[in-house]
């Protein structure tokens, strides 16, 4: 008799397979009547919906987070969220440290990949890094949130609210309670409000930078010129994806959703809309009412997202800066990609363009799935696919009006954007062994 063979997974298809998981069971908590403030389930597919924008740090909502959940529900989320931030193997890790349990080499491999590091060597240290570095960065900044919200809510309330929106903004979720000011208003109330504003793009851009950027800055304090080129990159993008964007989107909002702030008031709320789509999903202004050319800006920069590695998503800060050097070289006829007296070693810009590729034809296939089987406009339905996508949570209105064929759509878009779209590919089609032959090649015209 043959002996069962036994399915080996490797360390991405755990990856997928946790976080499709975990969705299911936060799914089912949140269908249960005690995690409503009305006492009854909700839908499946709406508990599904709610459990992998919150686990995927999306924050796209069927319903508005206040109203509809209770105290326990959004605690559910709040956890949720924390797991999807910092990656359910990382927090995995945190308790088999907790409890003093030997981390093997296979977990050391999956916190390779939940962590985006080239090497296995020093997984652990950075977990513990990460983990220190995560709970008093929010620890921190929820204090400070208190300031504004304990006069605002009375006491307990005020540490509860400031807790958890300092949670939702460090993993790039932008789920919020502010629903007390009414339903799905986010930070609106706030958009004059220095300190809510500084904190919340603080912890957005934080958290977006990449757990490995974090360990270098550590490491090499001020000193710039010892920085990985990776650290520089995501430093010098993120610096010039938030200054021009901002200026270009006061530009365009000047007489539309910024009129009648003033100036100091518009710049703060230009940087906000310019950070936010970068995967956070918090507005201060109504995304709805923007003109063509924000709506259009803030699609590109949910399409870029955060860096490698982060809370964030989208296709990331390097992939686009690859892009940008590999389509440079091509037009100057140069062979490699060289960047601060480097050379890019040939698989990093043939997987940016892999990315990029899958994320355009997953984005296009999805919107156009929205757009023939719903009354949406092109506009609205790429820009809520683009948002699920790139883990972001902005919307232009349409979530709670999407039937449950769309909403199953925009699932598989918030699950995809959070594992990774290549990531799921992989999981699914890699082949287990690699040919050791190689076919004849052949040019063909392209361009």
């Amino acid at each position: 008799m043959k002996k069962d063979r036994k399915v080996k997974l490797n360390s991405i298809q755990i990856i997928a397979i946790g976080f499709a998981l975990l969705i299911l069971v936060g799914a089912t908590v949140l269908c249960l009547p005690i995690s409503s403030k009305n006492g009854e389930s909700i839908p499946f597919v709406n508990g599904v919906f709610t459990a992998a924008t919150s686990l995927c740090v999306t924050g796209l909502v069927v319903y508005d987070t206040f109203t509809q959940f209770s105290v326990f529900g959004q605690i559910i989320i709040a956890v949720l969220i924390q797991i999807g931030g910092l990656g359910f193997m990382t927090v995995a890790s945190m308790v088999f440290l907790a409890f003093g349990k030997r981390i093997g080499l296979k977990e050391r491999g999956l916190l390779m990949e939940t962590l985006n590091m080239d090497r296995i060597g020093g997984s652990v240290r950075l977990v513990r890094k990460v983990i220190i570095g995560t709970f008093s960065i929010e620890l921190i900044c929820a204090a400070i949130l208190c300031i504004r919200f304990i006069p605002q809510f009375g006491v307990d309330t005020g540490i509860y609210y400031s807790i958890f929106h300092s949670i939702s903004a460090f993993c790039n979720a932008g789920i919020d309670l502010m629903g007390v000011f009414g339903e799905y208003s986010s930070l609106t109330t706030y958009y004059n409000d220095v300190l809510v504003n500084v904190v919340i793009m603080f912890l957005i851009t934080v958290g977006g930078l990449g757990f490995i950027v974090w360990d270098d800055i550590a490491i090499h304090k001020f000193q710039f010129s010892k920085y990985r080129l990776h650290t520089k990159i995501v430093l010098i993008a993120s610096a010039v994806l938030i200054t021009v964007p901002a200026a270009i989107f006061m530009i365009l909002e000047n007489n539309n959703t910024l009129e009648g702030m003033t100036f100091g008031e518009k710049i703060m709320a230009s940087l906000f809309q310019v950070i936010t789509p970068r995967t956070a999903g918090f507005n201060t202004v109504d995304t709805g009412s923007l003109t063509d050319g924000g709506t259009f800006l803030t699609m590109v920069l949910m399409m870029i997202g955060a860096s490698p590695g982060s809370t964030g998503g989208g296709i990331k800060t390097t992939t686009f800066v690859v892009m940008i050097l590999a389509i440079l070289s091509y037009v100057r006829n140069e062979d490699d990609i060289n960047i601060g007296k480097r050379r890019l070693m040939e698989n990093t810009f043939k997987k940016a363009y892999c990315v990029t590729g899958i994320y355009i034809l997953l984005a296009g296939l999805s919107t156009f799935l929205i757009i023939a089987t719903s009354d949406i406009s092109m506009k609205d339905a790429a820009f809520e696919v683009l948002s699920a996508l790139s883990t972001v949570g902005l919307s232009t209105g349409i979530t709670r009006d999407l039937s449950t064929f769309s909403r199953i759509v925009i699932i598989i878009c918030v699950y995809c954007g959070r594992v990774g779209s290549l990531t799921v590919l992989m999981a699914v089609f890699e082949k287990k062994q690699k040919a050791k032959i190689t076919n004849v090649e052949e040019k063909i015209i392209v361009g």
